[in-house]
């Protein structure tokens, strides 16, 4: 209480201008940091001139926010020698003055290593034949998390932490470390190994295991993946890296295969009008790989001729290779029905002795 009495009876004691000037010195900053933003942007930025894209740079905010610090910042150093701040207190503000600044400017220079930012389209436009997007993607990320990584050495150099006391500290508590970041370990050389090898790439539709669903994102520990019942699952990259993973993404055409058991007394003329017939039908679809047509009467059962159909259509999605199918076989039972040719059905005779 005496504490507060004595500060309040300091604060009386000094000129109302001072106090006045102070409060004008972080409205003047509070005010003009839009415009103090816009200005170094301006200048870094020549080729730009839209106020849109200056004030949606990776920067503008970060620097908004170090101007309005600024200005509080040096409003205390103003106030110093009134209010009889000694060096310890102005020690303490010049240090946390020095912590955000060193924060803004990692926020902003990781802003600028994003898929949406200016720097990162254009880097994307250089290495657009040499790397896909999920490797660049992946790159940075690393990048991010290294400028983060510097940043907190900064903060530690700022706060006077003897950094080799430290090191030695983590060194000796190693072993406990390693043993709980096992797992993590894992995952992160499964996400480098999925990044290297590059079994899919974000968009992809994969199939694992129990999993099968479209590639959302890839992080450094997990890979998401949304499920066909619109589920996300976050799936460890060390189990990814050791599961057989199929890309159905990759494939370039996708199978037909099919089979018709028509009725044991159909005649033989029919049976090849039937086949000559659906392989011309086959052969006029443009989705379909003439060189692979198979149709061939390859089966005789107890219950009819079999014909078998083959062949591959590029119709790789899901949803336009269902048309594809739906439309062949459509076009399949038309020949049947106009050469009258009948399927066989599955039948048993069974005798009932008396």
């Amino acid at each position: 209480m005496e504490q507060l009495v004595d500060f309040w009876n300091r604060v009386t004691s000094i000129q109302i201008i001072d106090i006045i000037i102070a409060i004008g010195i972080i409205v003047f900053f509070r005010i003009l940091s839009g415009t103090f933003s816009y200005m170094i942007i301006r200048i870094f930025k020549i080729k730009s001139k839209k106020a849109k894209e200056i004030k949606e740079s990776a920067f503008f905010k970060p620097l908004k926010i170090f101007f309005i610090i600024l200005g509080i910042y040096l409003a205390i150093v103003f106030l110093k020698v009134p209010l009889q701040i000694n060096a310890q207190v102005m020690d303490v503000v010049t240090k946390v003055f020095k912590i955000i600044s060193v924060i803004e400017i990692a926020v902003g220079l990781a802003n600028s290593f994003t898929l949406k930012s200016t720097l990162g389209k254009r880097l994307r436009k250089t290495v657009s034949e040499k790397m896909d997007d999920t490797v660049f993607e992946f790159v940075l990320k690393v990048t991010r998390v290294l400028i983060y990584i510097v940043a907190i050495f900064l903060v530690l150099a700022i706060l006077e932490i003897n950094l080799t006391g430290l090191i030695a500290g983590l060194g000796l508590g190693g072993v406990i470390v390693t043993l709980a970041a096992q797992d993590t370990a894992k995952n992160l050389f499964g996400g480098v190994v999925i990044f290297i090898d590059k079994p899919f790439v974000v968009g992809d539709w994969i199939q694992m295991d129990k999993y099968e669903g479209t590639i959302e994102d890839i992080t450094f520990r997990t890979t998401r993946i949304r499920t066909f019942e619109n589920a996300i699952v976050n799936i460890p990259n060390a189990i990814i890296a050791d599961a057989s993973v199929t890309n159905w993404s990759k494939m370039e055409k996708r199978r037909y295969k099919t089979n018709l058991c028509v009725e044991l007394n159909t005649p033989l003329e029919k049976l090849e009008l039937l086949k000559t017939r659906i392989e011309k039908m086959l052969q006029e679809r443009e989705s379909v790989y003439d060189d692979s047509i198979i149709v061939r009467f390859d089966q005789i059962t107890t219950n009819g001729i079999n014909v078998l159909i083959y062949t591959y259509t590029n119709s790789v999605d899901y949803t336009s290779y269902l048309n594809e199918v739906e439309d062949i076989n459509m076009k399949i039972m038309k020949i049947l029905r106009e050469e009258h040719i009948e399927l066989a059905y599955e039948t048993k005779t069974v005798y009932v002795k008396n």
